[in-house]
């Protein structure tokens, strides 16, 4: 066997795992289902061209509207809390933000041979947006959650150290990434003023650390 690291993937036939093993952190939580999945490539990166990591801070409050939406400014009977707040509207699924680089283990025996990997650096994955985001953090993570019903982070640590064991069939490739998978989601800021008139909706993409893990695929 040898032990080889790729930047340039080709075609390939993906299993994902999607939980490290090893060690584990308090990050590291095994999934519910650990059916592998097969696809034709590695695990899927985010579309979005525009896509910024960290992309997400707190906005001063917007000018009082004008023109046709001056009733913002109106006197009224009810009361609201005033502030941005963030609505997630739908979810997609995960995709995997890798720490470090890819590695590979070829098995040119006619025998199936275990693979093992291990990070061999640590980083720290946050938040990334596209659109404009224009609440904390905290309150993107925390409206998730319980729209969805899945447990969140604004940032998680891929750990170097990390090792897992895999079989590679005969004569197969197989390769693996650490990191972490991001919930990607869809949502919108909107600003509520005084007397409960809202502004206009500020659309938004958002990829949400949700595990840190291998993803492992062969070819």
């Amino acid at each position: 066997m040898r032990m080889a690291k790729t930047a340039s993937l080709g075609s390939l036939i993906a299993v994902v795992l999607l939980a490290g093993g090893g060690p584990a952190s308090a990050e590291e939580v095994p999934p519910a289902n650990t059916d592998s999945t097969v696809a034709t490539a590695p695990p899927d990166q985010p579309e979005e061209t525009d896509l910024v990591e960290g992309g997400v801070s707190d906005t001063p409050a917007p000018a009082p509207p004008a023109g046709e939406d001056a009733e913002a400014s109106m006197p009224s009977a009810r009361q609201c809390l005033e502030g941005w707040f963030y609505y997630p509207t739908s979810k997609t699924k995960d995709y995997h933000k890798g720490v470090g680089v890819e590695q590979a283990n070829h098995n040119g025996t006619s025998r199936t041979a275990k693979s093992t990997f291990t990070s061999e650096v640590s980083g720290t994955v946050g938040v990334a947006a596209t659109g404009e985001v224009k609440v904390s953090l905290k309150q993107v993570v925390a409206e998730e959650e319980v729209k969805f019903g899945v447990t969140l982070s604004a940032s998680l640590t891929a750990k170097i150290g990390n090792t897992i064991s895999v079989d590679t069939p005969s004569r197969k490739t197989t390769y693996a990434r650490y990191g972490v998978f991001r919930l990607k989601s869809y949502g919108y800021s909107q600003y509520t003023y005084y007397n409960c008139y809202k502004g206009t909706k500020k659309n938004s993409t958002i990829y949400t650390p949700r595990r840190v893990g291998w993803a492992i695929w062969e070819s």
